[in-house]
């Protein structure tokens, strides 16, 4: 299946999200250092920014922890943001050790944050060679930007996505996606873009179980 993307990924194919539990374990590992109860469903979709500040973080829904033995998903419509990137060709979980850098970039550009750094997974690691998945490392910023090299400029697009909020660490944050796979499924939907994870709360000198990370999986009708 191919998705409809950004600009700069004209035509992709999507993700499998029980194929990046093997692979993305890791994804924020360096970043870091330094039976299941039925998912909840909301009857309307939620329309809710998500790029605001960690401090202004609500999740929308109960926040599952591991073993993940109850579960917790909903759907909302996710409204479009302004990001700059860096992209990334290469293991899953390679991803975690350019969050610092791109942090430090944009703020020695003076680029004014607008919410937590997150990752798009574009690639099925079941299918595409290890050094071609493609990944970007993200961040929230206000407004249109010309950032300088080596940061690029997007626009995330409004797009319904099933979500949920997990705690635990980063580099367990896959765990989640068998779950959200079953979500979909029960719902008829299927998978309709990157996976993003948002990592809301910084992980230095905080405890595995007072990290929070927001799962989105952007979604369409199964055909």
């Amino acid at each position: 299946m191919q998705l409809d993307s950004t600009s700069a990924h004209r035509r992709t194919s999507s993700c499998r999200p029980s194929a990046l539990v093997a692979l993305a374990l890791g994804c924020v590992a360096l970043w870091a250092s330094s039976c299941i109860a039925p998912a909840t469903q909301s009857a309307t979709a939620v329309t809710e920014r998500t790029s605001a500040p960690a401090g202004h973080y609500a999740p929308g829904l109960p926040v599952s922890h591991p073993p993940f033995v109850t579960f917790n998903a909903s759907w909302k419509t996710r409204t479009d943001a302004h990001y700059v990137y860096v992209e990334h060709y290469g293991s899953y979980t390679e991803c975690g050790a350019c969050i610092p850098g791109l942090m430090r970039e944009l703020q020695s550009q003076g680029l004014e944050e607008d919410g937590p750094p997150f990752v798009l997974f574009y690639d099925d690691p079941a299918t595409t060679p290890i050094a071609q998945l493609r990944s970007r490392i993200c961040a929230p910023i206000r407004g249109s930007r010309s950032p300088r090299a080596p940061l690029r400029y997007d626009l995330l697009p409004q797009v319904n996505v099933a979500y949920a909020v997990v705690s635990g660490a980063y580099t367990e944050v896959p765990r989640a996606y068998p779950q959200m796979n079953a979500y979909l499924g029960r719902s008829n939907w299927e998978l309709a873009g990157p996976i993003r994870e948002i990592y809301v709360v910084p992980p230095i000198g905080r405890k595995p179980a007072d990290l929070l990370c927001e799962v989105q999986f952007p979604i369409a009708t199964r055909r």
